[in-house]
């Protein structure tokens, strides 16, 4: 059985840290290199690193500020925002980073993921996926509606750091991406992000049983057993967490202990 992955994300706005609350009320957390060096010497599996206002700004990721983070680490670095053509990923992957996270490119010109896991190889490229719940009453309609614990909903796509809703439905989405080469997804729960109140389940769990890719859980981590329920239940191959390790609450060896003494498969320190 493969091993289960934690993986620290470090949200970089103005070449800082950030982190907030549903994607707003941003506070700095630190600096990339340093955190991303001691989430290492903790035992984190991958760091991710999202410059999460490049697409909003319209401008290019942060380049200097991923190779300062990329020559700290040893461990698999992967790096979205701002990232529009195979120019830029390029530019990415020369400044350190093992593969690239597309999000809002990918909406605007889906080809771009076809071509980049064409030069670059699908293992190279993750495809983020910001979703958001929507409740509706009936399965009557062309989205792929999902009866959970709250009631009937599908999730919607957002662009451009989670300000711009797309009409898009996630499922829909993620099959699409994974025909055209995508390697891995990256969802994150809008609603469930910075609250600490656990990971949308449904969320991973359907995306993994339709898109059989491998799934990194993003928005909600507060305590060790939801990182446990999103790995198990919620059938994810990693957690990516940010709040919780940004501000100590568990160090990255005290969840893969926790894990292991659960029985989840973890590579340990």
């Amino acid at each position: 059985m493969l091993a289960k992955r934690i993986v620290p994300c470090l949200d970089v706005m103005n070449g800082q840290v950030v982190k907030g609350v549903q994607f707003v009320n941003l506070k700095v957390e630190g600096e990339p290199p340093e955190l991303a060096a001691d989430y290492e010497e903790q035992g984190a599996d991958e760091i991710v690193f999202l410059d999460i206002t490049a697409s909003y700004e319209k401008r290019d990721t942060t380049l200097e500020v991923v190779k300062k983070t990329a020559d700290m680490i040893s461990i698999p670095l992967t790096v979205g925002g701002g990232i529009r053509c195979i120019t830029d990923i390029q530019n990415v992957l020369s400044s350190g980073a093992d593969k690239v996270s597309v999000n809002t490119a990918a909406i605007r010109a889906p080809n771009l993921v076809k071509e980049s896991a064409d030069v670059f190889g699908s293992q190279c490229i993750v495809v983020a996926i910001d979703a958001k719940r929507v409740y509706v009453d009936s399965d009557l309609t062309d989205k792929t509606v999902v009866d959970t614990t709250k009631g009937k909903c599908w999730w919607e796509v957002y662009v451009e750091g989670g300000r711009v809703p797309t009409g898009i439905d996630a499922m829909t989405w993620a099959k699409k991406v994974k025909d055209l080469g995508a390697g891995e997804l990256l969802p994150t729960s809008m609603d469930c992000d910075g609250v600490q109140t656990g990971y949308d389940l449904e969320l991973t769990r359907t995306m993994s049983q339709i898109t059989n890719l491998p799934i990194i859980a993003s928005g909600g981590a507060g305590n060790l057993e939801h990182i446990y329920e999103v790995l198990t239940a919620g059938d994810a191959d990693a957690a990516l967490a940010a709040s919780i390790f940004h501000r100590s609450q568990y160090s990255v060896g005290e969840v893969k202990r926790y894990l292991a003494d659960k029985g989840v498969t973890m590579r340990l320190v």
